[in-house]
């Protein structure tokens, strides 16, 4: 398995959150973790993470046969792990494109040709339909939404991590966005690495082939199912679900 989170109590300021998680994602995979608002999917994102402000009472995290559970982020990053932000921060003074080079080079270890590197980053901004001035603008100050979400699939084009995990990236897009964004994460899929996508707007899953769906309620997994349990779920909603796992 690529990461294997077994167990997982996390808690926030003293507040348990999460509770005997269990969640397994091997290569070429794509999961979805859907659940109601305050259930703890951006706890369970962050914390794998390695957030500090998520403490993990008992439980393991393993990546790539590697035990992280009490790795910093850093060490994560560099491991594999991608996290697309569901609000990303603004940092003035450092651009686009400076930012991603130098995350590059913190990951790989190795430094960074800049003539392929503009080429390449050139070529997926464009795919994305990004504006080629915005790689030389600081990190998505003035940035719309939809291109600090834009922003955020071409970091995880650009580091190509084993793992990206997008929290709820989709969100506020409208539906050219979301097309454009979809396309972006679709390119980013292969059979080597893995996705984990948290949404509510399901229109980012067209183009791929959903594994596993998750639903995530009161601090762990009740229900586990392929692509057509989030048709159910635009169906029925969350309730008929929490009821049956009572």
């Amino acid at each position: 398995m690529l990461l294997e989170v077994k167990n997982l109590k996390v808690s926030v300021d003293g507040t348990v959150i999460l509770n005997g998680l269990n969640l397994s994602v091997d290569r070429g995979e794509v999961h979805v973790l859907m659940g109601p608002n305050g259930a703890g999917k951006s706890t369970l994102v962050n914390t794998i993470m390695g957030h500090p402000q998520y403490k993990v009472e008992a439980g393991t995290i393993l990546f790539d046969g590697e035990d992280i559970t009490h790795a910093p982020a850093n060490e994560r990053a560099k491991a594999g792990l991608f996290l697309s932000f569901q609000n990303p921060e603004e940092v003035p003074g450092v651009t686009l494109e400076s930012f991603m080079r130098t995350s590059r080079v913190a990951v790989t270890g190795k430094p960074v040709k800049l003539f392929a590197y503009k080429k390449e980053l050139a070529e997926k901004m464009k795919a994305l339909d990004m504006d080629a001035e915005y790689a030389s603008r600081y990190l998505n100050v003035g940035f719309s939404g939809g291109e600090k979400k834009k922003s955020e699939i071409l970091q995880m084009l650009m580091e190509d991590p084993k793992l990206a995990i997008l929290d709820e990236t989709d969100s506020g897009l409208d539906v050219d966005a979301v097309r454009i964004v979809s396309k972006g994460v679709e390119n980013y899929k292969n059979r080597d690495n893995a996705l984990l996508i948290i949404t509510h707007n399901t229109k980012i899953l067209e183009a791929l082939t959903v594994d596993y769906v998750h639903v995530l309620m009161d601090g762990r997994i009740v229900r586990t199912g392929d692509g057509r349990l989030v048709d159910e779920i635009n169906r029925n909603g969350f309730q008929q679900i929490s009821a049956a796992a009572v």
